[in-house]
């Protein structure tokens, strides 16, 4: 259920970061601008550098948000490396960049593309999105 909401969110415009966290925001308690604004500098592998998967960062957001005490750093690092390990097993990477190909990887500006039926059909976030919010709902379960 989580995953299809992400993905939506994603097919609406938010970044990768942002559909995974706002699939949870019954649970997390936020309103929907505190957890945009919380989450749009991780989208495009921390603000469009390809690094860790945005989806990614919005699948330990959420982990730690609702699993966590805030003083159980072990604990929380476990769980998450543990979704990890699932998130890469499905996609081969946790990392932005290895996930996309092509020209997308050419621009890292801080600028992002505008969302066209082109820009959706050139990558696979929608679908990770959905893989990341699976993941973190079986975590926080």
């Amino acid at each position: 259920m989580k995953g299809e909401l992400a993905k939506a969110y994603f097919l609406q415009g938010l970044n990768c970061c942002q559909a995974v966290v706002l699939a949870f925001k019954d649970e997390l308690g936020l309103s929907e601008e505190a957890l945009k604004k919380l989450s749009i500098g991780f989208g495009g592998g921390l603000a469009r550098q390809r690094l860790t998967c945005g989806a990614v960062s919005g699948m330990a957001m959420v982990i730690s948000a609702l699993k966590s005490d805030g003083n159980d750093k072990g604990y929380i690092y476990s769980l998450i490396q543990k979704a990890c390990e699932e998130f890469k097993a499905e996609t081969g990477s946790l990392i932005c960049a290895e996930m996309l190909s092509g020209e997308i990887l050419k621009d890292k500006s801080a600028i992002p593309e505008e969302r066209t039926p082109e820009y959706y059909k050139k990558r696979p976030c929608a679908d990770l999105c959905y893989l990341a919010a699976e993941i973190a709902e079986k975590y926080i379960k």
